[in-house]
């Protein structure tokens, strides 16, 4: 066993290793950007080295600087986690030639699972059934969209490199071809620097079902399934093992599929092999077919751990530091369920928009697995995922496990940002989701129930907030005398609030319409005859009251000094969440068209088009590609046209300087 290994990796997934390897004696060193100095996996390894900025392409995407602190701190293997440079072959090739090795397969099957035909080449000699499709050199739209009409529509355009959904459309019609190879094309080159694509038949009731494996460069095993069918955007949210409806036929025909891909490459370590299922009429063992194999951990191991009881990270630290594989197929047993939900800091009603901000409370339930990177004070930072934890129920049938999960994530308490807290649990609840009737396209069909358009105001709990909001505003701030009247004030909040002192033990709140009478017990408050006995967390510009399986509220106060409404008035386009502008499409002068493109914003490993608000005359532009942007920042101001009719002829203002920002 290795005496000390460098995590190249941040956040849960670096405190994951950490955990295991402490449990096995084994040091750790993390690696760190500045804006990362203090956060838990560096707090928790046993040394740390700084690798530059904040952006990943100073820091977690610097092989050099990471490989350097390696032998630097004396650590004999690298981990590289997810994401990053997880599956980068160049990476897990320059760290076997500076006498490290990589926690991982080898260069050679990352780089041969890294291009999608060259893989869908290599599992179709291996046996493995492919999706009908079409992969070739000849990338023109006159052979790609023949190809398109043999396999029949509808079709999926993809990236051959990269994954994430980038690079990806869904074609209904021939009509449409032309227009959507362009758009995967282009976001293809700009993902991961290569625009070639592959067609494949595009399934109408897909499942996608994934296959744990773990091999040790000659043979390997599996570790069972799971289902990673619900998904927005191609983005997994809740995952679980096994996969509901999961026959042993059909178990039995998948893991020998995905055996045979990982020992067709020589695969070493930790992978998952992706199936795309047809769902029509149940599960069949001739009705699924490789889609990618992910040459490294997944984000949802952790509910193969629940329903196995073997450590993956153990697994990989003995395999990779020369150790056979600790069990065969045979004493690879499956207990029970395990469900995971992925706890985001995102706007679910403004379109699921990764959000920032500081955890100023965060509170995890003991009875199940929560595995986070951050703690109540850290900041959820623009520049990385914006994942605040994942967290895993296990019980004896599925139900339970659902019934666990869903418990917990009532309990879990988040204050500071904004969350997809509330849109899990509704997901959780969701009768197809009971059922077992799940599908990629549940999240996007179900999407009125389950993300509702015009929020319900809570009115008991707003008046919590509200009351903790003045109780901390002044002293004594509902005590007074008034002559004639009840003392009363307007609170600067939305929703709009006013209390009103109504006896020596009474305030009545009005919200939303509503007049509720509120008194102090003793630690809680009755409101309307309700005991809201719930914990409030205060922010510079916010009170959230906590109140577990009822839901989280959230009361802000108003700055009067705050411009944003003013900016859209003037026709100002705002980022709408933290990221990196990818694009700038127009220039100072530009025409343009309610839903013309303005800018592309990357947010969250995914690009968000922005769109023009109304007609107008580009007058300013304050982007710029490849900067960082935090939510709210200006890009684009447009004119109305007779304005840039007048500047443009000299009768107006003085012409924007904005083609300078």
């Amino acid at each position: 066993m290795f005496r000390k290994i460098l995590i190249a990796n941040r956040g849960e997934i670096a405190c994951r290793v950490v955990d295991t390897a402490r449990r096995l004696g084994v040091r750790t060193v993390a690696v760190f950007s500045d804006v990362d100095s203090a956060a838990r996996h560096v707090a928790m390894a046993d040394e740390a080295v700084f690798i530059g900025g904040p952006a990943p392409a100073e820091s977690y995407l610097r092989g050099d600087r990471i490989i350097a602190a390696a032998l630097q701190t004396g650590a004999e293997a690298i981990h590289p986690g997810y994401g990053f440079l997880s599956e980068n072959p160049d990476f897990a090739g320059a760290v076997a030639q500076a006498g490290l090795v990589f926690i991982g397969p080898s260069a050679e099957a990352i780089r041969v699972m890294g291009l999608k035909d060259r893989a869908k080449a290599a599992m179709a000699e291996a046996g493995v059934p492919v999706v009908p499709g079409h992969q070739g050199a000849d990338q023109s739209l006159a052979a790609l969209s023949a190809a398109a009409a043999g396999i029949g529509y509808p079709v999926l355009i993809k990236a051959i490199a990269g994954g994430g959904g980038k690079g990806m459309r869904r074609i209904d019609r021939p009509g449409d071809f032309a227009a959507g190879l362009a758009a995967a094309a282009d976001e293809a080159a700009a993902a991961f620097g290569n625009r070639e694509v592959l067609i494949e038949k595009c399934i109408e009731t897909p499942r996608h079902i994934e296959v744990q494996v773990f091999g040790d460069g000659r043979r390997a095993v599996h570790l069972h399934e799971r289902d990673c069918s619900l998904q927005r955007r191609h983005q997994k949210v809740i995952e679980e093992a096994p996969a509901p409806g999961m026959t042993d036929i059909m178990r039995k025909a998948m893991g020998a599929a995905a055996v045979r891909a990982a020992e067709a490459i020589g695969y070493s370590g930790a992978g998952t092999v992706e199936f795309i299922v047809d769902a029509r009429e149940g599960l069949h063992p001739d009705r699924f077919w490789f889609m990618e194999m992910n040459t490294r951990l997944q984000v949802e191991h952790p509910v193969t751990e629940a329903v196995t009881g073997i450590d993956l990270v153990e697994w990989q630290l003995r395999v990779a530091s020369g150790e056979p594989l600790p069990l065969d197929q045979a004493r690879i047993g499956l207990s029970g369920h395990a469900v995971e939900a992925r706890l985001y800091a995102e706007d679910v009603p403004a379109g699921f928009l990764p959000a920032t901000g500081r955890l100023t409370h965060l509170r995890f339930p003991a009875a199940v697995r929560s595995d986070s990177g951050v703690r109540t004070g850290d900041r959820i930072s623009p520049w990385y995922d914006p994942m605040i934890a994942k967290i895993i129920a296990h019980g004896p049938t599925r139900d339970i496990a659902l019934g666990r999960l869903t418990a917990a994530l009532e309990e879990t308490e988040v204050a500071g940002c904004v969350t997809n807290l509330a849109f899990l649990i509704k997901l959780l609840r969701h009768p197809d989701m009971r059922a077992g009737q799940v599908d990629t396209g549940l999240i996007a069909r179900e999407r009125a129930a389950l993300v509702p358009q015009d929020a319900v105001v809570d009115a008991p709990l707003v008046a919590r907030a509200a009351l903790a909001l003045a109780d901390i505003e002044a002293p004594a701030p509902l005590m007074g005398f008034s002559l004639w009247q009840p003392l009363e004030r307007q609170l600067p909040t939305e929703p709009p609030v006013t209390l009103a002192v109504a006896g020596p033990d009474l305030v009545r709140v009005t919200v939303a319409g509503r007049v509720l009478d509120c008194r102090r017990g003793d630690g809680f408050w009755w409101i309307d005859g309700q005991k809201i006995a719930a914990r409030v967390v205060i922010d510079p510009d916010r009170a959230t009251v906590l109140a577990g399986a009822r839901g989280t509220v959230c009361l802000r106060r108003i700055d009067a000094l705050a411009r944003r409404g003013e900016e859209r008035a003037a026709g100002m386009t705002i980022a709408p969440m933290p990221g990196v502008v990818k694009a700038v499409r127009v220039t100072v002068g530009d025409r343009l068209e309610r839903g013309d493109p303005i800018a592309v914003i990357e947010a969250m490993k995914m690009e968000h088009l922005l769109l023009a608000g109304r007609d107008g005359i580009v007058a300013e532009v304050h982007a710029s590609v490849g900067a960082q942007v935090e939510a709210g920042a200006p890009l684009v101001r447009l004119e109305e046209p007779e304005q840039g009719a007048a500047a443009a002829s000299g009768t107006g203002a003085a012409p924007s300087a904005g083609s300078d920002h």
